[in-house]
């Protein structure tokens, strides 16, 4: 699913200052802090998957 979000620049400051303390969380390497990120959002897509799958079987 492509969905394009446009921020402002209060919005993006905020993300910013999210993604440096993420990173610094990984002892400041950004490799290490996106491959964490792929895992949390699969995990994340999984379970939106499984409540998908069963609003559908309750139809």
């Amino acid at each position: 699913m492509d969905h394009i979000v446009r921020l402002d620049s209060r919005q993006e400051a905020a993300l910013q200052a999210i993604a440096e303390s993420f990173i610094a969380q990984h002892k400041g390497d950004p490799v290490k802090a996106l491959k964490e990120m792929i895992v949390l959002n699969s995990h994340l897509q999984d379970r939106l998957d499984a409540v998908g799958a069963a609003r559908q079987a309750a139809r």
